[in-house]
């Protein structure tokens, strides 16, 4: 009721000083502004009394916004200033125009002069009655966005923009500056500049979640960029070799997926590490393609066996009962699994003899040199 009353105010005053200048009686006009200043006073007393807003779902917690009670008193103290302003000096202001038209000499000069001043009067009415207004306008605008938030404690821009009758530019650049005047105490703009949020926790939360997905798309672009350039190095290899990394990555592949089949923590690890050391062993091959022969039995025997064991451990484990064979049995299988485990150890490490050759050489080589240089701790 407040703002269709102010709105009612604004145009009784508009339509009453140009009846009063039409018919040049100001007796009304200076009735009017009595009328006027009373009217107002009165509400503003209600409102004092009432409390400017209340929300209907008082679930948002007071520090997320700031009340609105005192500056909408100011608003409406702003108006009624204007428009005491403007209606107080309409009647000079006219007499003066009437007299700089009819009279001459020092008369119409001192009229128009006078003009002039009332006239800066009521321009600067004009403007304080329309500060006034559109601060009222605005704090309509924040009591609707309180209203969007709700229960929650944020909102979506279009969503309000669509209820104001506005454009979402206008709405986050309404947003932002009531943020800036510290309307909204801990508001904030999601980095897409289309959801509103009102506290700095959820607003953590929202970044934090936004850290983790941008951590996400870069751990998959990187993963992309490794796989590229494993298959432009595997593109160079021999055809053979080739089929042989394929065929370890399927091994790998259900290795994992055997693992994904059985929950128990301890047997999980012990396949974690026999998919690493797999992994390895066919990285080592695909850096080192001589090697592949050292891996013949490994393919074989070794890695299939190993897959075998996996799935039976896995059918034995989904079984609702545990009885005394299936309990052997799986202790069987994970004793075994410590087996394999040590044995694709010593697989991969052997796969690293040849280099371990090389860097013993340049060793020895560097030695020799410093020795010869007198460089050494001994020569010293």
């Amino acid at each position: 009721m407040l703002y269709q009353d102010l709105d009612k105010l604004g145009e009784e005053i508009r339509r009453t000083v140009q009846n009063a200048v039409d018919s040049r009686d100001f007796y009304s006009l200076n009735q009017t502004i009595t009328n006027t200043v009373n009217q107002a006073t009165e509400g503003i007393r209600k409102f004092s009394e009432q409390g400017i807003y209340k929300p209907t779902d008082a679930v948002i917690p007071p520090l997320l916004f700031k009340r609105t009670k005192g500056t909408k008193v100011q608003a409406i103290i702003m108006m009624i200033g204007g428009a005491v302003l403007i209606l107080s000096m309409l009647s000079p202001f006219v007499v003066s125009v009437l007299d700089s038209i009819f009279t001459i000499g020092v008369r119409a000069v001192g009229g128009a002069l006078l003009a002039s001043l009332f006239g800066v009067f009521m321009v600067g009415g004009g403007v304080l009655f329309g500060c006034g207004r559109s601060l009222l306008k605005k704090i309509k605008r924040f009591n609707i966005y309180i209203e969007e938030l709700g229960t929650k404690e944020y909102f979506d821009i279009s969503t309000a923009a669509k209820r104001l009758g506005k454009s979402s530019k206008y709405v986050l650049k309404d947003l932002r500056k009531m943020i800036l005047k510290k309307w909204f105490l801990q508001g904030h703009i999601d980095r897409q500049g289309t959801c509103f949020i009102a506290s700095h926790d959820v607003f953590e939360q929202y970044e934090n979640m936004m850290l983790q997905l941008e951590a996400q798309k870069k751990a998959k672009a990187e993963e992309y960029e490794r796989q590229m350039q494993d298959q432009m190095s595997r593109e160079k290899l021999d055809p053979k070799i080739q089929e042989v990394i394929k065929t370890g990555d399927e091994y790998v592949k259900k290795i994992r997926e055997c693992n994904d089949k059985i929950p128990g923590e301890e047997i999980s690890a012990k396949i974690s590490t026999i998919e690493f050391l797999v992994d390895q062993i066919f990285d080592r091959v695909e850096q080192n393609p001589g090697c592949v022969s050292d891996i013949r039995r490994l393919m074989e025997y070794y890695l299939p066996t190993t897959v075998k064991l996996l799935e039976a451990y896995a059918e034995l484990d989904a079984m609702p009962v545990s009885g005394e064979n299936i309990v052997s049995s799986k202790k069987e299988i994970e004793d075994t699994l410590d087996t394999l485990n040590t044995a694709f150890t010593k697989l991969l490490d052997s796969l690293f003899q040849e280099k371990a050759w090389d860097v013993s050489s340049d060793i020895s080589v560097l030695n020799t040199m410093l020795a010869q240089e007198g460089l050494t701790k001994d020569d010293f």
